[in-house]
């Protein structure tokens, strides 16, 4: 809707409506009285040639009206003048700009998201700061390994990020054997049970990362020095409670009892159970591998729902670790022996070296060489 007032020029000198024009088809006015102040124009924002234009925060519908006074009567003079006036409809984006009422049976904004956009998950491994992503993959026998899960949700709805089970191989394939299990029971960090201290970081980055050590280790009569460790990953809405199958829980030997991450402290009792409800994730599932290369360390993102992503390999310098000090070293009467023998072993050939000498200068004197007359 539109409305121009008669004085249109502000010098009290009404024009005629039948002057009036809107945009570059000629949209007439609608019929008023002569009674009335106002010139009314009813269109729609896409008729009578007007233009719309999109910027970052409206979309702007623009025309102009026109006044094309023409002579009264018989007469062929006119009194005002021809004007041109731009006119522009700003609406924002962030709105509902039609006049149309929301209708009800629309699906709400947060379901259909969730079922349409997919999601991103990641497993990276850490310094031991947290603050950026380890360099090498290498280490010895006695650190701990920072694993840092993610999962990357760009305009979804709030989401929580659960590890839910998590296995290490000295292969990428998951189903290879050795293997050790580090997280059970859909959430149970139970590499924590024995004489590690791995455990879940507390409190979280934020719902959409879950952080956890874990103490390295190598496979007994393998002699292959790598490790690969893949997690399976799943997420809930931000806004729903823990519970026994949705969790994150690591065991402290102090009370010798099981704590989680987030939520009441009950839902980690069957952690001790090794019963959790459903059974536990089958380490026969599909996943991904993340390699190591800088090249390529884009393809650690695996788009889906939930997914097993792998990080590796761990790499082991060496295995000293696996054997007490003392195994290495020589008892000290063995040192003093082979000091007194390698001792012997240089006076020895040192002698024989002066000797050989000696001996070449006396043949020499013996043999004078007489010169030639």
């Amino acid at each position: 809707m539109v409305m121009v007032s008669k004085d249109l020029f502000g010098t009290g000198k009404l024009i005629r409506a039948a002057d009036l024009t809107l945009g570059p088809e000629a949209c007439e006015p609608l019929v008023s009285m002569d009674t009335e102040d106002v010139v009314r124009f009813e269109v729609g924002l896409h008729e009578c040639g007007n233009s719309m234009q999109v910027t970052d925060d409206a979309l702007v519908y623009s025309t102009f009206l026109l006044h094309d006074p023409r002579p009264v009567g018989n007469l062929s003079i006119v009194r005002t003048n021809r004007a041109e006036i731009p006119i522009e409809c700003r609406y924002p984006r962030q709105g509902n700009v039609s006049s149309q009422a929301i209708l009800p049976t629309w699906l709400p904004f947060r379901t259909t998201v969730f079922s349409e956009e997919k999601l991103t998950f990641s497993l990276r491994l850490m310094e031991e700061n947290w603050n950026a992503e380890k360099r090498s993959p290498t280490f010895h026998l006695g650190d701990a390994a920072h694993l840092q899960a993610e999962i990357h949700t760009g305009s979804h709805v709030p989401l929580r990020l659960f590890v839910d089970h998590c296995v290490a191989t000295p292969t990428p394939d998951q189903n290879a054997s050795p293997y050790h299990t580090i997280v059970d029971f859909h959430g149970c960090l139970v590499d924590g049970l024995t004489d590690a201290s791995s455990a879940f970081k507390v409190p979280r980055p934020g719902p959409d990362t879950l952080q956890f050590t874990v103490d390295v280790f190598h496979f007994a009569n393998d002699s292959r020095n790598t490790i690969y460790i893949t997690c399976h990953l799943k997420v809930t809405l931000a806004e729903q409670d823990p519970d026994e199958l949705n969790k994150a829980c690591s065991f402290s030997k102090p009370s010798n009892s099981w704590f989680p991450v987030e939520g009441p402290a009950d839902i980690c009792q069957c952690c001790n159970k090794g019963d959790c409800g459903t059974p536990s994730h089958s380490r026969r599932q599909p996943h991904v591998v993340s390699q190591w290369s800088r090249s390529a360390s884009r393809n650690r993102r695996h788009v889906t729902e939930e997914a097993d992503v792998t990080v590796g390999p761990l790499i082991f310098l060496d295995r000293s670790g696996d054997h007490e000090v003392e195994h290495w070293a020589l008892p000290s009467d063995t040192s003093v022996v082979l000091l007194g023998v390698g001792l012997a072993v240089v006076v020895s050939l040192t002698l024989t070296a002066v000797i050989l000498v000696l001996t070449r200068r006396c043949r020499t004197a013996s043999h004078p060489v007489s010169a030639s007359e």
